[in-house]
């Protein structure tokens, strides 16, 4: 349920990096899917079971990799990722980049903070610099509300330990 609200918060927040209106009646899944520039994280969404976890009601807060992000990954491992047999490993990546609850870009600014993601692992949301990480992924766009959470868009696909 909740992996489909980080989906719909990916598209209204590419929507909104592009210049496109502030539509929050979407939810996660439905507003990353509209952006454009997610459609890598909704075609793993898709193979990991996640969208109707993601359209839920939340609230939830969504990290949400764009298509470029993605394409860091060295090569052949989102493929790999993608193939059935793979989908315990693509879940767990996919839900590390989620958090319960709505977290805004205001909630890191000046501070640094540890947060549970859905995956059971804890990331780090660092606003004490010039820009806000997470766990070294830089944040290049904020904010975008959905209907069930909120998406804050970055630059690498961040990955669970072990």
């Amino acid at each position: 349920m909740k992996l489909e609200s980080l989906l719909a918060g990916s598209a209204v927040a590419l929507s909104l990096v592009v210049g496109g209106g502030a539509a929050f009646a979407k939810d996660i899944v439905d507003t990353a899917i509209g952006a454009g520039s997610f459609n890598t994280l909704v075609a793993a969404v898709k193979a990991a079971d996640l969208v109707d976890a993601l359209k839920a009601e939340g609230p939830i807060t969504v990290f949400a990799p764009t298509d470029e992000a993605f394409a860091k990954l060295p090569p052949g491992t989102l493929e790999a990722l993608l193939k059935p047999e793979n989908k315990d490993k693509l879940t767990a990546i996919l839900t590390y980049h989620v958090v319960a609850g709505k977290v805004m870009a205001k909630d890191a600014a000046g501070a640094k903070v540890e947060l549970p993601t859905l995956q059971g692992q804890t990331i780090t949301v660092d606003g004490t610099g010039t820009g806000v990480t997470v766990n070294g992924a830089k944040v290049v766009g904020a904010d975008v509300t959905a209907s069930n959470g909120v998406i804050h868009v970055i630059d690498t696909v961040i990955l669970p330990q072990g």
